[in-house]
């Protein structure tokens, strides 16, 4: 159990001095948290803290946080890392000498000195961590130079690059990857020198049980792991004259871009976000909600479909694609409990590809379907080949949040004066119930809202399930639909996902449906949103923006859109009926473990 989650108040006290201040402070935490206690700033790059993500790396690996203890008997001082050393009765730390600055310096310029030159043209330009650590510590020369490591870069998979040339083997995306997600993928590779973080036997990721969930690329301090970049395809597509360009932006998006322009976390920016969409070329801007909404048609009438016919419980909503690909390698012989629906994202894209291209006479090979999403997972997800239809991709380019930022910016608008717009029509109009899809949580209680009032005919007393709300990451409820008691479970990081699948697995389990989403937090804290850093506050700001964007939609159930109305009735026929299965669900694969 890591120190910071005792309850200080209930430790005996110490008396530590750091820099000359007197502090009394509870016995057996770091000098980092004393330090921290005190005001006092050491700076830290492999370590992280992270109590809310259930991210604790301590690999004191970087040796950037030296402090110098102070043995003014024996006249014998010691550098040691703050982050790892605990503090004792007396002792005396001091973090301003020049011999714990240097050291702190030198540890950079090492780095730096086996590390590529091109922070220009590096996709975490301006994000680097170590890149700020050599500002903040003033480095101004790199007094080491000779060999550095030289590997390819592994671009294999649809959804992550590895370049273990930028790798400094701080060892977070192997703690993200294998105590809090227990994928089990990364480790270190090689010793010394040439070392780094990779999948087993340095095999390329997409030959990896890698899910792409991108929790590793969000915790990296370098740009040793990036989602791969889509944004000049997207540019080629929109002036490609041939080609009618059609954009999705999911609910997680608008509550996390005003971000990357100086804006509060959790502003709502949808209005903004559309005219820009608008001004960059797209021919027509819709919403994800929209697929979001009509995933509850088809994942309602799924879920009444196997209460009523004893099929198979619990239903396990898929919309994540990170957590669909984690079954599929670690429980295949789960395989066949999750919805068979495609993810909203994806049922957008096959309306798009169908129903849309044949109400406005488009030809669907001519029509480009660009997602933007939170997420990196959905990259690789749009490449699966049972998610097609007719042989054309469901979605045809996947960009995330912080890709259309930098496209944004890359365009010259000046995002902030934005005047807000409306989504394009019909694919646009969506529910309240939609736009929760964006918080863990979100996606099972907007099912309900449906599957409520189909049970029982009769309108919902209250529409918000505060009972299926929270930021735990394994949360249960009971919630009683008629004279139904349903049991929900709700799982967010694929670590406490591993804790409800072997309870099912195990027949620990009597639940009626599960709600799993990869990212700690959801969609909201996803591995292509603007890098938070660790700062829980923005993850709590975004969803409780997630929540008040519900609350102002006028028509906050999925089966009161009008515009999903209209399209079974026009085209679908009934929900969860021939054509809707067939356009709208899909299959899962069993994957080797690797």
């Amino acid at each position: 159990m890591p120190d910071n989650q005792d309850n200080h108040e209930n430790k005996r006290k110490i008396h530590v001095s750091i820099n000359d201040q007197e502090l009394t402070v509870p016995e057996g935490i770091t000098i980092l948290e004393a330090a921290h206690e005190a005001g006092v700033k050491i700076p830290t790059l492999c370590h992280l803290d992270l109590h809310d993500f259930q991210l604790y790396n301590k690999t004191a690996s970087c040796r950037v946080c030296m402090v110098e203890l102070v043995d003014a008997r024996n006249n014998r001082n010691k550098l040691v890392p703050s982050c790892v050393t605990k503090v004792q009765e007396g002792m005396m730390v001091r973090t301003d000498t020049i011999r714990a600055i240097q050291a702190r310096r030198m540890a950079v310029e090492l780095l730096l000195s086996n590390h590529p030159n091109e922070c220009f043209t590096c996709p975490k330009n301006l994000e680097c961590e170590l890149q700020a650590l050599a500002d903040e510590l003033n480095v101004r020369k790199i007094r080491w130079e000779g060999e550095r490591m030289d590997y390819p870069k592994d671009m294999s998979s649809d959804a992550i690059v590895k370049d273990a040339n930028k790798c400094i083997y701080c060892r977070r995306c192997e703690t993200a990857c294998n105590e809090v997600q227990t994928c089990g993928i990364l480790s270190g590779i090689g010793r010394g020198f040439n070392a780094f973080v990779g999948p087993f036997a340095n095999i390329p990721m997409v030959e990896s049980s890698c899910t792409y969930c991108g929790q590793c690329v969000m915790v990296c301090p370098t740009a040793a792991l990036t989602e791969v970049y889509h944004t000049d395809k997207v540019w080629e597509a929109i002036n490609d004259p041939d080609k009618h360009v059609i954009v999705q932006t999911a609910p997680a998006v608008r509550v996390a871009l005003g971000e990357l322009f100086g804006m509060e976390a959790g502003t709502v920016v949808t209005g903004k976000m559309v005219t820009a969409l608008k001004r960059m070329g797209f021919d027509e801007v819709f919403d994800t909600d929209f697929g979001a909404d009509l995933t509850i048609m088809e994942e309602a009438s799924e879920l009444i479909y196997r209460l009523k016919n004893n099929k198979t419980l619990p239903i396990l909503t898929n919309c994540c694609p990170a957590w669909v690909k984690f079954i599929e390698h670690q429980f295949p012989e789960l395989i066949h409990v999750p919805s068979t629906c495609k993810s909203p994202h994806i049922m957008f894209g096959t309306i798009a590809k169908t129903y849309y291209a044949e109400k406005n006479g488009l030809d669907p090979d001519n029509i480009v379907v660009v997602s933007v999403m939170p997420c990196i997972a959905k990259k690789a997800e749009a490449k699966r080949p049972e998610l097609t239809k007719d042989a054309h991709n469901n979605v045809d380019i996947v960009i995330t949040t912080r890709e259309l930022g930098a496209m944004i910016k890359e365009a010259g608008i000046e995002f902030v004066k934005l005047p807000d717009s409306e989504f394009d029509s019909p694919l646009g109009e969506s529910t309240g119930a939609s736009v929760i899809f964006g918080t863990a949580g979100g996606v099972i209680e907007a099912a309900l809202r449906t599957a409520s009032e189909w049970m029982t005919g009769k309108p919902l007393d209250r529409v918000e399930f505060e009972e299926l709300r929270g930021m735990e990451g394994v949360r249960r409820a009971t919630v009683k639909i008629g004279d139904q008691e349903l049991k929900i479970g709700i799982a967010s990081g694929l670590g406490n996902a591993r804790h409800i699948l072997e309870d099912i697995r195990d027949g620990r389990a009597d639940y009626h449906a599960i709600e799993i989403m990869a990212c700690p937090g959801g969609c909201i804290a996803g591995g292509g949103q603007p890098y938070h850093h660790g700062n829980h506050e923005i993850i709590k700001k975004r969803r409780e923006a997630i929540y008040e964007e519900d609350r102002r939609k006028k028509v906050r159930k999925s089966h009161e859109n009008k515009e999903i109305l209209e399209l079974y009735k026009n085209y679908l026929g009934e929900p969860f009926g021939k054509l809707a299965h067939e356009l709208l669900h899909t299959h899962f694969e069993e994957r080797e473990r690797i």
